[in-house]
């Protein structure tokens, strides 16, 4: 039966300067770097021998943890635009505190998805929907039974709630927190076929420091 490992990149340099992230190309920091080794380990644990995929994104900070990934499992990582994180637009690379200025709010009811956050350029998280819950139904349609994932936290709820089945219009609402260099684990119950959300933001592989 299916298991999946998504894997929430760990820090990269966008998070020790205070700017933006999304599609800015920012790379791992030496933490980063050391909590990539420490995922690559854990997972190596976890698959004890076992054939697995690795997909990524494609920008920097998540192909060099998905590589150090690969380099211990011994497999080679396919690449997926659409595991990126949503884009800010014009805000990438710029000051947090810049982006918080601008942003209009997420409303407490009605349309969340579709809400535009009055950033020029920016996708809404309708498109970030859509692309997560395509590159879910690849994943679930692969024939590996092992796959690890390596993405980023906005993606990582939108592919939980591709995975349960939560219709997309539904997934506005809800939230998965998960924190850098953190594995979530998803796996299909082999006697009752369920999609299982079986730990979430296990962070417990990570060295201190």
């Amino acid at each position: 039966m299916k298991t999946i490992y998504i894997v929430a990149h760990p820090e990269a340099s966008h998070h020790t300067e205070g700017v933006v992230g999304g599609w800015y190309d920012s790379v791992l920091t030496e933490r980063g770097i050391q909590h990539a080794q420490d995922i690559a380990q854990a997972l190596t644990m976890r698959l004890d021998g076992r054939p697995a995929e690795i997909l990524s994104y494609d920008l920097r900070r998540a192909k060099q943890a998905a590589d150090m990934i690969g380099q211990a499992l011994g497999i080679g990582v396919t690449t997926d635009p659409d595991l990126r994180e949503k884009s800010f637009g014009e805000a990438e690379g710029k000051p947090q505190e810049w982006l918080r200025a601008r942003t209009i709010p997420l409303p407490d009811d009605g349309e969340r998805l579709r809400h535009d956050e009055g950033i020029e350029g920016a996708e809404t998280r309708w498109q970030l929907a859509e692309r997560s819950y395509r590159a879910m139904d690849r994943i679930i349609g692969s024939l590996a039974q092992n796959q690890v994932v390596v993405t980023h936290g906005g993606p990582t709820t939108l592919l939980i709630a591709a995975w349960i089945g939560m219709p997309i219009e539904a997934a506005g609402r809800v939230q998965f927190p998960v924190e850098s260099g953190s594995i979530t684990w998803l796996r299909k119950d082999p006697r009752n076929f369920s999609h299982q959300l079986a730990q979430l933001n296990d962070i417990s592989h990570l060295s201190h420091g």
